[in-house]
This record gives structure tokens, sequence and C-alpha cells, in this order.
């Protein structure tokens, strides 16, 4: 692949987000950033990723961080920065990669090779697939969809201009239980080859 290509895919929680993205990235042979990040962070830091993985997308608590001379007492900004910083590097590099979340729409919108998705779902084949995924009920799913897109939702427009879920600001938002995760891949593919002209 000569050109640079950078896939961007935001997510609702149960939306299959997550595993789009990974087949795209086998599919295109790309590396795949996501909650990776934190390890590769801590490896660079020389410190235990377990030490970082809880600050990971999560929201900044406002309330008990200040910043001081730039630099801010808020654990989850500092992640937050740090994987920024790290995704801005590697596009900076000319590598072409994927990336789950993140706020990768905003922060790499100056490269001519990024590509942006948003996928969500029906809120009820969200909550079948979650119970069946973490083997809970569908009460306790629908509460975990609904605190994990809230949580996403503050952390993404804390950090972004726009919204979180805006189609507007993506190349395109696609439902992904209308078609289902296999043929949505398939669809985003194709759109991909399209547009950055790949074979």
């Amino acid at each position: 692949m000569t050109k640079q290509l950078i896939i961007s895919i935001g997510r609702e929680f149960g939306s299959g987000g997550h595993e789009i993205a990974a087949e795209l990235a086998n599919r295109f042979s790309l590396p795949l950033y996501d909650y990776n990040l934190i390890s590769k962070i801590a490896d660079e830091k020389d410190m235990e990723p377990a030490s970082f993985e809880k600050y990971d997308e999560v929201p900044k608590k406002i309330a008990f961080s200040k910043t001081v001379r730039g630099y801010s007492s808020s654990p989850e900004e500092n992640i937050a920065n740090m994987q920024f910083d790290y995704l801005r590097d590697k596009a900076a590099s000319g590598e072409s990669f994927v990336v789950v979340g993140r706020c990768s729409e905003e922060i790499l919108k100056e490269y001519e090779g990024l590509i942006t998705f948003f996928v969500h779902a029906d809120l009820n084949v969200r909550i079948r697939r979650i119970a069946d995924y973490e083997k809970i009920s569908e009460r306790k799913a629908e509460f975990l969809i609904r605190r994990r897109d809230k949580a996403r939702k503050t952390y993404h427009n804390y950090y972004c201009s726009h919204k979180w879920g805006d189609y507007s600001f993506y190349d395109l938002s696609i439902n992904s239980s209308k078609l289902g995760i296999a043929k949505t891949t398939d669809f985003l593919e194709s759109y991909i080859r399209q547009k950055a002209d790949l074979k």
C-alpha cells in the first residue's frame, strides 16, 4: 500500500464496531489500535499496563482535577493525551492503521488518508449481543450499555469540537443491525477501496 490509509471507527457499545474494526484491519493488513494502546504506552514509559487500563476512554473527573502550568492532575486526561500523541506520531510517520474510538476522527482530521465511520445499532440488538457475550441478563446488559455509552459520549465531547455520533462529522454512519456484522464489514470495505482508490 503506497498511500496512507487511516480508518477511524467510532462506535456505540454493543454495536459490533470493534469487531468490524478488527476485521477491516485484517483485510487491509493494517495494525489495529484500540485498548492495546495502553500496553504500548506503558512499555514506552516502563510502567505496568494495569496502572493505566482503568483510565482508558474514561471521562475526566472535572470536580477532582486541576491544571497548573499546563499540567493536569487528572490521570484520565493524561492517559487520553498520551494516546492522542501516540496516534498523531504514528500518522505523522506515514503509517497506515485502523483505530477504534479515542477521538481519532478529530485528532487525525488533517490527514488526507483518513476515512471515518460511526457504527451504531438498534438497542434491542445491542442488548441481546451484550447479554450473550457477557453471560448476563438483558436487564443488566441494557444498564451496562447505557452506562458505557454515557461514558464514551462524555469522554468524546470533552476532547472534540463535535458531538459523539453526529453523522455529519463522519464519512459514514451505519446501523450494523440492518445488515449484520459481516455484511456491514463487507460494505465498509467496499467503500474504503473505492474512496482510497485501492484495487
